[in-house]
């Protein structure tokens, strides 16, 4: 099966993205699989490589484009004025934030008519604009925490707010550009950083409880959770991917897998995050991180659509712990690209 595997890309999440596809290589059955490696430099360049390593760029690399016009479906390597084209049976992105996980990149996927892993068009848009994706969850009767947004060039007087809260990018990746805020003064530096990242801002009450997250693979009735994991913080808050050595550990947080809460909350979590899931209409694959609080409630902080695959990464370690090792994910994945069913 001719595979490709997108990785890189233009968001501040590059360098996690070839990470993660340096592990699905490692990951991958070779007897099944045959892999292109199509990998999108920080400047938006598509090259065809030999695979995701470190230095790939600089390795044995033509241009290449997806071409959308499904007459000639598939890879159009560029050489010397000339093209070539390499047919792929399924598309394997693993591209993280913008361009990546907001819809873009499934967009062109959805015009090329070559299948493809993970959520559409619309569930990545809608789960990438943390603001809409917690309208959607409300009216599926999850919770949320109270929120606000600033759009582009739009002000708040400080004063209006209860601290502490949490301001964000509305529409980015990890946790760039995200700072806590515990009193007024601090708001408009906050604001400052988000906008860095994203001209739409979120500012959203500062929720108690303990930062708990799922994976979930399938679609629609068929969904597969894997174990419930803990991110338990020494202090500060949690900065996902954004440590100095993150292969050796986080900086003021450990992931507790499977999570040291009681059976009856982990089953909670995981059919809320199968509610949550479902309403805002995933499909293949997504990390559904929430908060669970003291008095047993369980709260939407974010979904993420085509998670790590690092091998620090939250995803593959709550599927492998629910006995479900990197290799197969891939392949129930694959299998749900083409056929709709987990294989």
């Amino acid at each position: 099966m001719k595979l490709g595997i997108l990785f890189g890309g233009c968001s501040e999440e590059h360098p996690i993205s070839v990470k993660s596809a340096q592990q699905v290589a490692e990951s991958l059955d070779r007897d099944r699989y045959e892999p292109f490696y199509i990998g999108i430099t920080g400047s938006g360049e598509w090259l065809l490589c030999d695979g995701p390593e470190p230095q790939w760029e600089q390795g044995n690399c033509r241009p290449v484009v997806l071409s959308p016009d499904r007459s000639t479906s598939g890879l159009l390597v560029l050489d010397e004025g000339k093209y070539e084209t390499i047919a792929l049976d399924v598309v394997l992105p693993v591209l993280h934030g913008k361009l990546g996980e907001d819809g873009a990149i499934q967009g062109l996927l959805e015009l090329s008519g070559i299948p493809y892993v993970g959520c559409d068009i619309q569930s990545s848009a809608l789960c990438m604009d943390k603001s809409l994706a917690y309208l959607v969850a409300r009216s599926a009767g999850i919770a949320t925490p109270a929120f606000r947004t600033l759009a582009a060039g739009e002000t708040l007087d400080p004063g209006q707010l209860n601290y502490p809260v949490f301001v964000k990018p509305a529409r980015s990746g990890s946790s760039f550009g995200v700072s806590k805020v515990a009193g007024p003064e601090e708001l408009p530096s906050a604001v400052a950083t988000a906008r860095q990242y994203d001209a739409k801002v979120l500012i959203e009450e500062a929720v108690v409880g303990a930062e708990i997250g799922c994976a979930i693979l399938g679609d629609g009735a068929d969904l597969l959770a894997g174990e419930v994991d803990h991110i338990a913080l020494s202090h500060g808050f949690f900065r996902i991917h954004q440590e100095s050595t993150p292969e050796t550990g986080s900086d003021n947080s450990v992931a507790i897998v499977p999570a040291d809460i009681p059976a009856a909350a982990r089953t909670l979590v995981r059919e809320t995050a199968k509610t949550i899931y479902r309403a805002l209409g995933c499909r293949g694959l997504a990390r559904v991180d929430l908060f669970l609080t003291d008095d047993g409630r369980v709260v939407l902080n974010e979904v993420n659509t085509l998670p790590g695959l690092t091998s620090y990464s939250r995803y593959p370690r709550m599927m492998a712990a629910a006995g479900l090792p990197l290799v197969e994910v891939i392949d129930r994945l694959v299998s749900l690209a083409l056929t709709g069913k987990i294989r």
